[in-house]
Order: C-alpha cells, then sequence, then structure tokens
C-alpha cells in the first residue's frame, strides 16, 4: 500500500505539471503568433515547430531559473503540501480566467504571485526571500522594455541594410529568417517557462526529504516538465494567438524576425542570469517595438494598455487567490 504522505507529494507533482501543461497552452501565442500572423506557417505546423525547440532548450542550459524558484521566493523551511497546492490552484486559475479573456498574461508571475500569496497565509512577511522577489519584481517592469528597445532597434538596422532591395526580395529571405528566429525564441520560451514547474516539484521534493540535505533538481523532473510543456505549446492557446499576432500591430516577415530575435535575446540574457522573466511580456514587448518604427499610431496603444493591466493585476490577484485557496484547505483539512 502506498505510504500516505507519497501519495499527497505525487499528487502534488501531477498538479504541477498540468500547470505546466497550462503554461504552454497559454504561452503558446508567444512562440507561434509572429510566425503564424505573418503566415510563414500554418497554425498545426507552427506549434509543432515551437513546441519541438521547446523541448530542444532540455539539453542547452543549466537550470539557474528553477533554482530561484525552488529557493529565492519564500523560505524553504515553511514549504507544506498544502502550500504548493495552493500557490498553484491560484497560478492555474489565474491563467485560465486570463486564457479565456484572450489577453497575454504571465504564467511565471502569475507562479510567483502564488507562492508569495500562500507563504504570507502561512507564515507572514518574514518567510518572503525579499533578495529573490525583488530581482524578479524588476523584471516585471525591465524584460517588455528591454524587449522593446531591442525589437526597435533591430527593426531599424534591418530597414536600413534592406533599404535597396525589393519588397518581394525581402519579404522572401524573412520568411526563411522567421524560421530561424521563432526557433530560438521557443528554445528561450522553454529554457525559461518550464523551469519554474521544475522549480516547483524540487521544492515539493526537498521539503518532503526525498532529495537528502542539499538542494537539488533530479534530471527526471527536467525531462517531465520540458516534454508537459511542449505537449502544451501543441495544443496551442488561440485566442491569445489573435491578439498577440494582430490585435497590438500588423506584422510583416520581417517584423516578425525582428520581434522573436529581439524577445529571444532577452529572454536567453535573463534565464542565463537565473531569472524567472515573463516571456509574453518580453515578447509584446518587442513587437510594440517593431510596431513603433512605422509611426506610433501604428500600435494599437488601447489594446497594449489592457495587456500592460493583466500584467500589473497577475502576481497581486493569483496572491489573492492562493491564499484564499491555503486558508480554505488550512480550515478543511488541517
Amino acid at each position: 500500500m502506498i505510504d500516505p504522505t507519497l501519495a499527497v507529494v505525487i499528487s502534488i507533482i501531477i498538479i504541477a505539471l498540468i500547470f505546466d501543461y497550462i503554461n504552454g497552452f497559454h504561452d503558446s501565442a508567444n512562440s507561434i503568433a509572429t510566425v503564424v500572423s505573418t503566415q510563414v506557417l500554418k497554425p498545426h505546423q507552427a506549434v509543432i515547430w515551437a513546441a519541438f525547440f521547446n523541448f530542444v532548450a532540455v539539453f542547452l542550459f543549466d537550470a539557474h531559473v528553477a533554482k530561484t524558484i525552488g529557493t529565492g521566493i519564500i523560505n524553504t523551511s515553511i514549504v507544506s503540501n498544502t502550500l504548493i497546492i495552493s500557490a498553484l490552484g491560484g497560478a492555474i486559475i489565474w491563467n485560465l480566467l486570463t486564457w479565456w479573456f484572450g489577453l497575454p498574461s504571465s504564467s511565471s508571475h502569475a507562479l510567483i504571485g502564488g507562492l508569495i500569496g500562500s507563504g504570507l497565509a502561512r507564515g507572514g512577511f518574514d518567510v518572503l526571500v525579499w533578495k529573490g522577489i525583488i530581482k524578479t519584481a524588476s523584471f516585471i517592469v525591465l524584460s517588455p522594455v528591454i524587449g522593446l528597445i531591442l525589437g526597435l532597434v533591430l527593426m531599424v538596422v534591418v530597414l536600413n541594410l534592406t533599404r535597396f532591395g525589393s519588397v518581394s526580395t525581402s519579404n522572401h529571405l524573412f520568411r526563411r529568417l522567421q524560421l530561424l528566429s521563432a526557433a530560438v525564441y521557443s528554445i528561450s520560451h522553454g529554457m525559461n517557462d518550464a523551469q519554474k514547474t521544475i522549480g516547483i516539484i524540487a521544492l515539493v521534493l526537498f521539503s518532503g526529504g526525498y532529495l537528502g540535505p542539499t538542494f537539488h533538481i533530479p534530471f527526471w523532473v527536467i525531462i517531465a516538465c520540458y516534454t508537459v510543456i511542449a505537449l502544451g505549446t501543441m495544443s496551442g492557446g488561440w485566442r491569445i494567438v489573435k491578439t498577440m499576432g494582430t490585435k497590438i500591430t500588423k506584422l510583416q516577415p520581417m517584423g516578425g524576425f525582428c520581434a522573436e530575435t529581439a524577445a529571444a535575446m532577452s529572454i536567453i540574457g535573463a534565464s542565463v542570469a537565473g531569472i524567472p522573466v515573463s516571456t509574453t511580456h518580453t515578447i509584446t514587448g518587442a513587437i510594440m517595438g517593431v510596431g513603433a518604427t512605422k509611426r506610433l499610431s501604428a500600435v494599437r496603444w488601447g489594446v497594449a494598455g489592457n495587456i500592460i493591466w493583466a500584467w500589473i493585476l497577475t502576481i497581486p490577484i493569483s496572491g489573492v487567490l492562493s491564499a484564499g485557496l491555503y486558508l480554505l484547505l488550512t480550515a478543511i483539512f488541517e
């Protein structure tokens, strides 16, 4: 007969993988919206392309982001199964709500908000690791700004390099190059977003005594999380694809290439530094930067404003949802 404590841990791992799947499903728009909106790939081709490169990232980079999630948001000494379930539950609810309304919010920040909310409900402000939270929170602002600036600069450079070529020649070239930029962006998405669930599962295993005295990440956890996020990406969050690909600004293959390349550069840099950034924020900022090279009015700032409100509200609302779930579950089961 299976040990009850182990059964709970297995259940939490399954819930974490469900979050990972929804993360891929929710954020597939980030990986495929530009390549679909520019008609370089058909939607079903784009999700397979993105999912494959989501998974490829497992072989290329260390799990720096997972370690930040596992040890850099809340004190590991107060982690309980109820806390983790509540954090995941709040993040999943917020992800599904924003998906339903077609808003590209951050799965990453929903998870971080969930950890903060349930951590506060359990132990108050003393349990928060402020260094990790401040580093992560600062990139709520910095990641879209960096994406916007890089997107703007790359688009200006590319426009100058191709100013003597014909439109048809440029489109032909950048339709090919966009396959490469979409692949690199999907790798960056996998390496940052899959690692957030890796960090949660490792935290559960460590707090339960299954990893020994030192926090580390088992390889099977890494493989499982990269596989599941790739499967989620293959499912495609089509409501958000429309928002990302057409409602912010109209993209051509050249613009799609610049947006994806700018976002990938930002995310890979943050991932190497162990910073769990929002891939959603970064690619949205890059798309805005590309659109602004035409004219400021080419960016639909009203749509952008709705997206920014979703960004601002993600951590506090997912935190409140998680804290409420923690108090409810505690009252019922403890």
